[in-house]
Protein backbone atom coordinates (compact mmCIF):
# COMPACT_ATOMS: atom_id res chain seq x y z
CA UNK A 1 0.00 0.00 0.00
CA UNK A 2 1.44 3.44 -0.93
CA UNK A 3 2.71 5.58 1.94
CA UNK A 4 0.04 8.21 1.23
CA UNK A 5 -2.76 5.63 1.63
CA UNK A 6 -1.22 4.36 4.86
CA UNK A 7 -1.18 7.88 6.29
CA UNK A 8 -4.82 8.39 5.24
CA UNK A 9 -5.84 5.38 7.33
CA UNK A 10 -3.47 6.05 10.21
CA UNK A 11 -4.57 9.62 10.95
CA UNK A 12 -8.29 8.80 11.63
CA UNK A 13 -7.31 5.79 13.74
CA UNK A 14 -4.93 7.88 15.84
CA UNK A 15 -7.57 10.58 16.30
CA UNK A 16 -10.13 7.99 17.38
CA UNK A 17 -7.64 6.53 19.85
CA UNK A 18 -7.03 9.97 21.37
CA UNK A 19 -10.77 10.58 21.73
CA UNK A 20 -11.21 7.19 23.38
CA UNK A 21 -8.32 7.88 25.76
CA UNK A 22 -9.81 11.24 26.72
CA UNK A 23 -13.22 9.63 27.27
CA UNK A 24 -11.60 6.95 29.46
CA UNK A 25 -9.83 9.62 31.48
CA UNK A 26 -13.06 11.61 31.85
CA UNK A 27 -14.90 8.56 33.18
CA UNK A 28 -12.07 7.83 35.62
CA UNK A 29 -12.05 11.44 36.82
CA UNK A 30 -15.86 11.42 37.18
CA UNK A 31 -15.57 8.36 39.44
CA UNK A 32 -13.11 10.19 41.72
CA UNK A 33 -15.16 13.40 41.80
CA UNK A 34 -18.38 11.44 42.44
CA UNK A 35 -16.85 9.97 45.57
CA UNK A 36 -16.01 13.45 46.83
CA UNK A 37 -19.54 14.64 46.06
CA UNK A 38 -21.00 11.71 48.04
CA UNK A 39 -18.73 12.22 51.04
CA UNK A 40 -19.03 16.00 51.29
CA UNK A 41 -15.51 16.58 50.02
CA UNK A 42 -16.29 20.01 48.52
CA UNK A 43 -16.75 22.74 51.17
CA UNK A 44 -19.99 24.63 50.64
CA UNK A 45 -20.96 22.22 47.89
CA UNK A 46 -18.91 24.13 45.30
CA UNK A 47 -16.38 22.29 43.13
CA UNK A 48 -12.98 23.86 42.36
CA UNK A 49 -12.40 25.65 39.06
CA UNK A 50 -11.83 23.44 36.02
CA UNK A 51 -8.18 24.49 35.84
CA UNK A 52 -7.64 23.61 39.49
CA UNK A 53 -9.23 20.17 39.03
CA UNK A 54 -7.06 19.61 35.96
CA UNK A 55 -3.90 20.51 37.87
CA UNK A 56 -4.87 18.35 40.86
CA UNK A 57 -5.53 15.28 38.73
CA UNK A 58 -3.04 16.06 35.94
CA UNK A 59 -5.58 15.99 33.12
CA UNK A 60 -6.54 18.46 30.42
CA UNK A 61 -9.32 21.00 30.81
CA UNK A 62 -11.30 19.20 28.09
CA UNK A 63 -11.14 16.01 30.16
CA UNK A 64 -12.37 17.91 33.22
CA UNK A 65 -15.29 19.34 31.23
CA UNK A 66 -16.27 15.89 29.97
CA UNK A 67 -16.11 14.48 33.53
CA UNK A 68 -18.31 17.29 34.85
CA UNK A 69 -20.73 16.70 31.97
CA UNK A 70 -21.06 13.08 33.13
CA UNK A 71 -21.89 14.22 36.66
CA UNK A 72 -24.38 16.77 35.34
CA UNK A 73 -26.10 14.03 33.33
CA UNK A 74 -26.42 12.02 36.54
CA UNK A 75 -28.04 15.02 38.23
CA UNK A 76 -25.32 15.36 40.86
CA UNK A 77 -24.00 18.79 39.92
CA UNK A 78 -24.98 21.75 37.81
CA UNK A 79 -23.33 24.88 36.46
CA UNK A 80 -24.46 28.14 38.08
CA UNK A 81 -23.43 31.47 36.49
CA UNK A 82 -21.15 33.46 38.74
CA UNK A 83 -20.72 30.55 41.13
CA UNK A 84 -19.30 27.62 39.21
CA UNK A 85 -20.13 23.92 39.40
CA UNK A 86 -22.17 23.11 42.51
CA UNK A 87 -23.53 19.96 44.12
CA UNK A 88 -27.31 19.80 43.70
CA UNK A 89 -28.20 16.24 44.69
CA UNK A 90 -27.17 14.50 47.90
CA UNK A 91 -26.86 10.73 48.03
CA UNK A 92 -27.53 8.99 51.32
CA UNK A 93 -25.45 6.04 52.56
CA UNK A 94 -27.14 2.68 53.15
CA UNK A 95 -24.86 0.24 54.97
CA UNK A 96 -24.76 -3.39 53.90
CA UNK A 97 -22.73 -4.67 56.85
CA UNK A 98 -25.51 -4.40 59.45
CA UNK A 99 -29.09 -5.68 59.49
CA UNK A 100 -31.18 -2.56 60.05
CA UNK A 101 -34.41 -1.00 58.93
CA UNK A 102 -34.29 2.07 56.71
CA UNK A 103 -35.20 4.51 59.49
CA UNK A 104 -32.43 3.02 61.66
CA UNK A 105 -29.92 3.24 58.82
CA UNK A 106 -30.69 6.84 57.85
CA UNK A 107 -31.62 8.36 61.22
CA UNK A 108 -28.70 10.80 61.03
CA UNK A 109 -29.86 12.15 57.68
CA UNK A 110 -33.46 13.06 58.38
CA UNK A 111 -36.97 11.77 58.85
CA UNK A 112 -38.02 8.52 57.15
CA UNK A 113 -41.77 8.22 56.63
CA UNK A 114 -43.85 5.42 55.12
CA UNK A 115 -46.86 5.68 52.87
CA UNK A 116 -48.64 2.34 53.20
CA UNK A 117 -50.10 1.73 49.75
CA UNK A 118 -51.27 -1.85 50.26
CA UNK A 119 -51.50 -4.20 53.25
CA UNK A 120 -53.36 -7.47 53.59
CA UNK A 121 -53.21 -11.22 52.92
CA UNK A 122 -52.05 -12.26 49.48
CA UNK A 123 -55.03 -13.79 47.61
CA UNK A 124 -54.74 -17.54 48.22
CA UNK A 125 -52.75 -19.41 47.29
CA UNK A 126 -49.59 -17.41 47.87
CA UNK A 127 -47.10 -17.53 44.97
CA UNK A 128 -45.21 -20.81 45.35
CA UNK A 129 -41.74 -19.17 45.11
CA UNK A 130 -42.69 -16.78 47.94
CA UNK A 131 -44.03 -19.59 50.13
CA UNK A 132 -40.97 -21.74 49.55
CA UNK A 133 -38.52 -18.98 50.39
CA UNK A 134 -40.41 -18.28 53.61
CA UNK A 135 -40.26 -21.98 54.48
CA UNK A 136 -44.03 -22.42 54.11
CA UNK A 137 -46.28 -24.92 52.39
CA UNK A 138 -47.35 -23.94 48.89
CA UNK A 139 -50.86 -22.96 50.01
CA UNK A 140 -49.88 -21.12 53.19
CA UNK A 141 -51.25 -17.66 53.94
CA UNK A 142 -48.89 -14.72 53.47
CA UNK A 143 -49.21 -11.03 54.33
CA UNK A 144 -48.23 -8.52 51.64
CA UNK A 145 -47.22 -4.91 52.34
CA UNK A 146 -46.34 -2.23 49.79
CA UNK A 147 -44.85 0.98 51.14
CA UNK A 148 -43.41 4.12 49.61
CA UNK A 149 -40.51 5.24 51.80
CA UNK A 150 -39.61 8.93 51.86
CA UNK A 151 -36.60 10.68 53.34
CA UNK A 152 -37.25 14.30 54.29
CA UNK A 153 -40.32 14.19 52.06
CA UNK A 154 -38.53 12.94 48.92
CA UNK A 155 -39.40 9.50 47.46
CA UNK A 156 -36.54 7.13 48.21
CA UNK A 157 -37.74 3.54 47.83
CA UNK A 158 -40.69 1.33 47.00
CA UNK A 159 -40.77 -1.69 49.32
CA UNK A 160 -42.70 -4.90 48.61
CA UNK A 161 -42.75 -7.19 51.66
CA UNK A 162 -44.03 -10.74 52.23
CA UNK A 163 -44.45 -12.09 55.80
CA UNK A 164 -45.94 -15.40 57.05
CA UNK A 165 -49.50 -14.59 58.10
CA UNK A 166 -49.22 -16.24 61.52
CA UNK A 167 -46.77 -13.44 62.35
CA UNK A 168 -47.93 -10.81 59.87
CA UNK A 169 -51.49 -10.74 61.21
CA UNK A 170 -50.14 -8.91 64.24
CA UNK A 171 -48.84 -6.14 61.99
CA UNK A 172 -52.34 -5.21 60.82
CA UNK A 173 -52.95 -3.29 64.03
CA UNK A 174 -49.51 -1.68 64.18
CA UNK A 175 -48.29 1.76 63.12
CA UNK A 176 -46.68 0.85 59.78
CA UNK A 177 -46.43 4.51 58.77
CA UNK A 178 -43.92 5.50 61.45
CA UNK A 179 -42.22 2.26 62.52
CA UNK A 180 -39.81 -0.05 60.70
CA UNK A 181 -41.20 -3.53 60.08
CA UNK A 182 -37.99 -5.00 61.51
CA UNK A 183 -38.64 -3.44 64.90
CA UNK A 184 -42.27 -4.61 64.86
CA UNK A 185 -41.29 -8.17 63.95
CA UNK A 186 -38.91 -8.35 66.89
CA UNK A 187 -41.65 -7.10 69.22
CA UNK A 188 -44.27 -9.53 67.89
CA UNK A 189 -42.02 -12.60 67.93
CA UNK A 190 -40.18 -11.79 71.15
CA UNK A 191 -36.82 -12.51 69.56
CA UNK A 192 -34.26 -10.48 67.59
CA UNK A 193 -33.65 -10.79 63.91
CA UNK A 194 -30.62 -12.85 63.04
CA UNK A 195 -29.33 -12.92 59.48
CA UNK A 196 -30.39 -11.85 56.00
CA UNK A 197 -29.54 -13.00 52.51
CA UNK A 198 -29.28 -10.09 50.08
CA UNK A 199 -28.97 -9.59 46.35
CA UNK A 200 -28.35 -6.15 44.83
CA UNK A 201 -28.76 -5.37 41.14
CA UNK A 202 -29.81 -2.58 38.81
CA UNK A 203 -33.18 -2.93 37.09
CA UNK A 204 -35.26 -0.65 34.91
CA UNK A 205 -38.18 1.05 36.63
CA UNK A 206 -41.53 -0.26 35.38
CA UNK A 207 -44.42 2.15 34.79
CA UNK A 208 -45.84 1.67 38.29
CA UNK A 209 -42.52 1.98 40.14
CA UNK A 210 -41.45 5.01 38.11
CA UNK A 211 -44.71 6.82 38.84
CA UNK A 212 -44.60 6.09 42.57
CA UNK A 213 -40.92 7.02 42.91
CA UNK A 214 -41.36 10.07 40.66
CA UNK A 215 -38.54 8.79 38.46
CA UNK A 216 -38.35 8.72 34.65
CA UNK A 217 -39.94 5.63 33.16
CA UNK A 218 -37.25 3.08 32.38
CA UNK A 219 -34.72 4.77 34.66
CA UNK A 220 -32.29 2.46 36.42
CA UNK A 221 -33.16 1.76 40.06
CA UNK A 222 -31.28 -0.27 42.65
CA UNK A 223 -33.16 -3.45 43.49
CA UNK A 224 -32.33 -4.94 46.89
CA UNK A 225 -33.79 -8.40 47.40
CA UNK A 226 -33.57 -9.43 51.05
CA UNK A 227 -34.70 -12.55 52.92
CA UNK A 228 -34.47 -11.97 56.67
CA UNK A 229 -34.44 -14.67 59.34
CA UNK A 230 -35.22 -14.58 63.05
CA UNK A 231 -32.41 -15.46 65.43
CA UNK A 232 -33.73 -19.04 65.54
CA UNK A 233 -33.24 -19.30 61.77
CA UNK A 234 -36.87 -19.03 60.67
CA UNK A 235 -37.37 -16.99 57.44
CA UNK A 236 -39.74 -14.19 58.38
CA UNK A 237 -39.49 -11.32 55.88
CA UNK A 238 -39.00 -11.42 52.09
CA UNK A 239 -38.53 -7.98 50.56
CA UNK A 240 -38.05 -6.51 47.11
CA UNK A 241 -36.90 -2.90 47.57
CA UNK A 242 -36.51 -0.52 44.64
CA UNK A 243 -34.29 2.44 45.54
CA UNK A 244 -33.88 5.59 43.48
CA UNK A 245 -30.26 5.23 42.45
CA UNK A 246 -29.74 8.99 42.34
CA UNK A 247 -30.52 9.32 46.05
CA UNK A 248 -28.74 6.45 47.74
CA UNK A 249 -25.43 4.60 47.82
CA UNK A 250 -24.71 1.12 49.15
CA UNK A 251 -21.58 0.44 51.17
CA UNK A 252 -20.15 -2.12 53.53
CA UNK A 253 -17.01 -3.29 55.29
CA UNK A 254 -15.76 -6.64 54.03
CA UNK A 255 -13.21 -8.92 55.69
CA UNK A 256 -11.06 -11.37 53.77
CA UNK A 257 -11.06 -14.88 55.23
CA UNK A 258 -8.07 -17.05 54.41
Amino acid sequence: MPAERIREHTVPVAAARRRRLRADQARQLADLLRHQVRTGGFPGGVLPLEGTIGDDYRVSRNTVRQALDLLRTEGLVERQPGVGTVVVSEKYPHGLDRLQGLAETLHEHGDVTNEVRTVGPVPAPAPAPVARRLGLADHADVLYIERLRRLNGLPLSLDLTYIPLDIGAGLLGCDLEHTDVFRLLETLTGQPLGTAEITLEAVNADVHSAAVLQAPRGAAVLMLERLTHLSDGRPVDLEFIRFRGDRITMSGLLHRSL
